[in-house]
């Protein structure tokens, strides 16, 4: 070519197409042949041509370092950089999505990304459950439902967590006697678990105003052999197998039925209960055992108490933790974490242990507080 042969002659001797000879003549072009690099280059644009420039892309990085350590506010993101940029006289506007791409490029969001851990086994708070060796069942209230031309109810619900056992009772009234017959229905018929777990609602747990007091149904676990669980306050997580079972109930009854009063109301509730336990048979069978109720059983509300109670609780600033009318130190050491607080009236103390979602299995004793209730007298309905 450079000695003035034409381009289909060229093409014409090699057997190749013109397009090969025009694209080759370029690439050597204003080059001595024996400096010319002959040899494959990888396929596409090296460089995108939408990129954004090398000048704008190190301005970006500059801002972030100056914004986080200079500015007023503390903000250094996408939105603080854009303004920054935007401020400036001669810069180039740039989108929030293009800064945070050449962040990412440059490495500076790789230390602030959310590290996803895998979630902790289902009772992760309670050994025992957590291995699958101890059953749990969950109690919650669902409040103030209205019937149309009808009474404001209240319907108590219960699933157990490894079989899956449901129940749900319609009360016309709130109350901590009734709601334990509905206790003491379903323990009758299904057998006792190894752990009863509450909110912390005044019917399930007691008056909270009063130091040492420990509530009917409390007392009615206690007596039973049962371990009475109570959550951390105003905490999601614990309460997941039985909110979803409330949510699940609203929308398959409560939505689905138009009724005139609580015993329709309740007889639907029946048919499905029965419905969902005859679909999770499986699970109920595979579930941990249960221990059979006593014959003749009688309540003694005021009998002195024996077992345990369990409060899961976070701690303060200062490290101590809120249960029974009280605050009991926990550790300094331990600031805003949960605590899984054993009352042992057995062995008049209460016993603390560290618990950690990141690490399940890891549950220290973090102290021993001596604990003696007063014998104080039950007050209320017997």
């Amino acid at each position: 070519m450079r000695a003035g042969t034409s381009v289909r002659s060229v093409a014409a001797q090699f057997d190749v197409s013109m397009g090969k000879v025009a694209f080759w003549v370029k690439r050597a072009q204003g080059k001595r042949l024996d400096r010319v690099d002959f040899s494959d280059r990888p396929p596409g644009c090296p460089r995108g041509w939408n990129r954004t420039a090398a000048h704008v892309e190190q301005r970006i990085v500059e801002l972030r370092k100056s914004l986080r350590e200079e500015s007023i506010l503390g903000e250094y993101g996408a939105r603080a950089i854009q303004a920054a940029l935007q401020a400036e006289a001669k810069a180039e506007e740039v989108s929030r999505a293009t800064i945070n791409r050449v962040l990412s490029r440059y490495g500076l969001q790789d230390a602030v990304r959310r590290i996803r851990r895998p979630a902790p086994p289902r009772g992760w708070y309670l050994p025992e459950v957590a291995a699958g060796g101890a059953e749990v069942d969950c109690f919650d209230f669902i409040e103030d439902l209205k019937i149309a031309a009808g009474p404001l109810v209240d319907v108590l619900t219960a699933k157990s967590l490894h079989g899956a056992s449901t129940d749900a009772w319609v009360l016309a009234q709130l109350s901590a006697k009734g709601t334990g017959q509905c206790l003491l229905t379903r323990w009758q018929r299904d057998g006792l678990p190894a752990y009863a777990q509450f909110d912390n609602d005044t019917v399930f747990q007691g008056a909270h105003q009063f130091a040492n007091a420990v509530g009917r149904i409390s007392r009615l676990c206690l007596a039973l052999g049962v371990i009475p669980v109570f959550v951390p306050p105003l905490e999601h997580g614990m309460q997941n197998t039985i909110e979803s079972f409330n949510g699940l109930w609203q929308a398959k009854v409560w939505q689905r039925h138009r009724v005139e009063n609580v015993h329709e109301l309740q007889a639907c509730s029946d048919r499905y209960i029965a419905a969902h336990r005859a679909r999770t048979r499986t699970s109920t069978g595979a579930a941990p055992a249960r221990r059979p109720m006593p014959e003749n059983f009688n309540l003694n509300l005021h009998a002195p108490l024996r077992g345990q109670m369990i409060f899961i609780r976070r701690t303060d600033e200062t490290g101590h933790v809120h249960l029974l009318g009280q605050r009991f130190a926990v550790s300094p050491d331990w600031l805003y974490r949960l605590a899984r607080c054993e009352v042992d009236f057995d062995h008049h103390c209460i016993r603390c242990f560290a618990l950690r979602r990141r690490a399940p299995a890891e549950q220290p004793l973090l102290t021993t507080i001596a604990y003696h209730r007063p014998d104080k007298p039950f007050y209320g309905e017997l």
